[in-house]
């Protein structure tokens, strides 16, 4: 039979995994109360993520009027996280001094070398039965190189600010679920 509900409803056992089951955990080794703060927020106030990409280039090698396609380089898109803006500014304020560690406002310094302000982040996907991880990536020498606006409005009453950080990083890596 071409098309069987039974047979696609037996492939999504478990219904699906769903998006809105995720949390987000970035540790920076540094001992800046600021960031720190900021950062054990971060599992509770980012609302929006993505598990990442990575990219395989590929190149062509001609061979008599032929082209040959080769593997190339591996390259990691930025990676991208919404957060909900709570009073205190926590997770802004973190993100901002981590951004003035790497390259200050006004002076255009750096006040870090890269292992001091490149950090690990994971993303962890939940099931739906009772917060199991059932995927984990890791995140390798991550830094904001973005921290969004926040836009302001008088009529955007019965609502949370948000901001979003683009980060870029070295690589990532699945982290499996031993290793939880």
């Amino acid at each position: 039979m071409a098309f069987s509900i039974d047979t696609f409803k037996s492939a999504l056992a478990l219904g699906g995994a769903r998006p809105s089951l995720f949390e987000v955990q970035i540790t920076l080794n540094t001992a800046d109360a600021t960031i720190q703060d900021g950062l054990r927020k971060a599992p509770f106030l980012v609302k929006a993520a993505s598990i990442p990409a990575s990219n395989l280039g590929s190149f062509p090698v001609p061979y008599f009027g032929r082209q040959i396609k080769f593997a190339g380089d591996r390259t990691f898109d930025d990676w991208q996280v919404t957060v909900i803006n709570d009073e205190d500014f926590a997770v802004r304020n973190a993100m901002e001094a981590w951004s003035k560690i790497i390259n200050s406002h006004e002076p255009n310094l750096a006040s870090a070398r890269p292992n001091g302000y490149k950090a690990e982040a994971i993303v962890r996907q939940y099931s739906k039965l009772g917060g199991i991880p059932i995927a984990t990536y890791k995140f390798i020498g991550l830094y904001p190189t973005v921290v969004s606006d926040i836009q302001l409005a008088w009529e955007s009453t019965d609502q949370i600010e948000e901001f979003g950080v683009v980060f870029a990083y070295d690589y990532w890596e699945r982290v499996n679920a031993a290793g939880e």
